[in-house]
């Protein structure tokens, strides 16, 4: 039964009572790729639950119009426009959150870019070089401007990254390197910052955002309105912003989602031609044809 107080919303259940808000509710949150998609309905719920946002994406009207919703619902906000590509951005971005806040509690890595491409087929390998500098290093550059920060409010890197981390899937072998690269990343940095917790989100296909459309195509450029659709199986924004919020609350250390994919980077392990006939099959109900 849920009864509301103020920014708090109190579940009462059969064996617990659940404030949901009490824990971000004065906190500062970071969140990189916040103009829109899931940043921006990360920010949205944030600013509901009482937290202070520091806004950070490269296009400045449409982070404007995220700061000024989360402004709307009562949120304090700084926003910085830049490129998590670039070193001197994400430290700008560290800068500006402690000289409006003082503090970092939370650093939310959202920023990403895609390919959809056979690899022999890619005509400009620029792309590789690009998808690691946003997606692995852009997550580096701003782990390593905010941890001092972390580490003295004990507070927590939230990076969405992917199940491709974990497995292969056709036309994605840039995508897929570089989030390989980001689990790398955050099990090494679990072991030497204890004090800092690390929670991995590993979605499967999310509708809502611009992932797709400005995903690199063979020739280097964004897709655009291509062809590619999700399958009925996307996940909405919504969905995938409430799962992040509770597994926050509760420091997961890595959240799958949709719960029924949990078991697959388990059995990549243990019979990885199994995922390998499944994620084919995936593809091909995608309309994209025999992947061998």
């Amino acid at each position: 039964m849920p009864l509301a107080m103020g920014r708090l919303r109190i579940e009462i259940g059969k064996d617990q009572l659940i404030l949901n808000g009490a824990m971000f509710c004065d906190k500062v949150a970071i969140i990189t790729g916040a103009s829109s998609g899931l940043g921006a309905t990360l920010a949205l719920e944030l600013a509901k639950q009482g937290a202070h946002l520091a806004l950070f994406a490269r296009r400045e009207g449409k982070l404007s119009e995220t700061a000024e919703q989360c402004r709307d619902l009562g949120a304090h906000v700084v926003t910085v426009v830049g490129d998590v590509a670039q070193v001197e951005d994400c430290e700008q971005l560290i800068e500006a959150t402690i000289a409006a806040f003082g503090r970092v509690d939370y650093l939310i890595a959202n920023a990403g870019i895609s390919m959809w491409a056979r690899f022999d087929e890619v005509e400009d390998l620029g792309v590789f070089r690009k998808l690691m500098e946003t997606n692995y290093l852009g997550l580096v550059y701003c782990v390593h401007a905010a941890l001092p920060h972390l580490k003295v409010s004990k507070g927590m890197i939230v990076a969405i990254t992917s199940l491709q981390g974990k497995f292969g899937v056709p036309l994605h072998t840039g995508y897929g390197a570089s989030k390989h690269a980001v689990l790398g990343f955050l099990n090494a940095l679990r072991l030497e910052v204890e004090d800092v917790h690390v929670l991995a989100v590993l979605p499967h296909w999310l509708q809502g955002t611009n992932l797709r459309r400005r995903a690199f195509g063979k020739d280097g450029e964004a897709l655009g309105d291509s062809s590619q659709r999700h399958n009925k199986e996307a996940l909405s924004v919504e969905y995938c912003c409430r799962a992040i919020l509770k597994a926050m609350r509760k420091q997961k250390r890595e959240l799958v989602l949709p719960w029924h994919h949990r078991a697959l980077p388990f059995l990549q392990v243990i019979h990885p031609k199994i995922v390998e006939w499944l994620v084919k099959r995936k593809m091909k109900d995608q309309g994209l044809g025999d992947m061998a």
